[in-house]
C-alpha cells in the first residue's frame, strides 16, 4: 500500500479534520493556513525547489526547528506567536500520525518539539471606583457620547473585543436593524450581556441613532476610548492616569 501523497494529506488535514469533524471557528482555519503557507515556502527555500515538489520527508523535525527559530529572530515575533505557528505544525503531524502508521517515527519527531515558555504578565483588574469613573467619561447629552458609554459598557461586561463590539452598530437602515444585544460571539464562545448593557442598548436606541448619523453623514466619528492592549483588554495603569489617580 503505497502511502498517501502529502498534498492530499495537506488538503484532508483542513477541509476534511478541522472544518468537517473539529468544526473549528473561521479564525482558526485562516491561523492554521497562514503558518503552513509560512512554513512551506521557508521549508522550499531551503531545499532550493518549489512548494508543489515538497513532500512529506521534506518536513522533518529539524525543519521545524530552524523555522520556529526564524519566526523568531528574523520576522521578529513574539513566542507566543512562535508558540501558535508550532501548534499548526503539531496538529497536521498528529493527524498525519493517526493516517499513515509509516510515518508514525517520522511525526513523533516534530511532536516531541516542546512549547517555548513565555514570561507571564502581571494580571491587573479595575476597582468599581476606577470602572465608574470611565464610564462616565463619555458626554450622554450627545449621540455619540450615549454611544461610547454603551460600547464601554459592554466591553466591561462581557470582555469582548474591541471589533465585536463596535460590529453592533450596524450598517443596515433603521427598519431592518437587529442589534444582538443578548449576546456577543467572541471565537466559538457566546457571551450574554448582563442587564447593565442590555438595557442601555435597548432604552436609549442608541446603536441605531449612531449607525443612522453615520449613514448621512460624509464621515464617521471616531469611538473615542482609553488605551487598549493588543487583545483588546483595557491596560490599567493608562487609565489610572487618564482619571488622574
Amino acid at each position: 500500500m503505497k502511502p498517501t501523497p502529502f498534498p492530499q494529506l495537506l488538503h484532508a488535514f483542513f477541509h476534511d479534520w478541522l472544518v468537517q469533524q473539529r468544526n473549528v471557528s473561521n479564525h482558526t482555519v485562516l491561523s492554521y493556513r497562514d503558518s503552513w503557507r509560512l512554513f512551506l515556502r521557508f521549508v522550499a527555500a531551503r531545499k532550493t525547489k518549489s512548494v508543489a515538489k515538497l513532500g512529506l520527508a521534506d518536513l522533518t523535525a529539524v525543519e521545524v526547528l530552524a523555522f520556529l527559530q526564524y519566526t523568531e529572530q528574523e520576522r521578529k515575533a513574539s513566542i507566543g506567536t512562535r508558540n501558535c505557528r508550532l501548534a499548526a505544525l503539531r496538529s497536521f503531524f498528529r493527524f498525519v500520525a493517526d493516517r499513515e502508521p509509516l510515518a508514525l517515527a517520522h511525526c513523533a519527531e516534530v511532536l516531541r518539539i516542546p512549547t517555548k515558555q513565555a514570561p507571564e504578565p502581571e494580571i491587573c483588574s479595575l476597582n468599581e471606583i476606577e470602572i465608574t469613573a470611565i464610564l462616565a467619561q463619555p458626554d450622554r447629552s450627545k449621540v455619540y457620547g450615549r454611544r461610547d458609554h454603551v460600547l464601554l459598557a459592554v466591553l466591561y461586561n462581557t470582555g469582548a473585543r474591541i471589533q465585536e463590539a463596535l460590529n453592533l452598530i450596524s450598517p443596515e437602515p433603521p427598519s431592518r436593524i437587529a442589534v444582538p444585544c443578548s449576546a456577543v460571539w467572541q471565537g466559538a464562545k457566546r457571551r450574554g450581556l448582563s442587564s447593565l448593557a442590555r438595557d442601555s442598548c435597548f432604552a436609549e436606541g442608541v446603536l441605531e441613532k449612531a449607525a443612522s448619523r453615520r449613514r448621512r453623514s460624509h464621515f464617521r466619528e471616531p469611538v473615542r476610548m482609553p488605551a487598549w492592549s493588543c487583545r483588546g483588554t483595557l491596560q490599567v495603569e493608562a487609565i489610572r492616569g487618564g482619571c488622574g489617580q
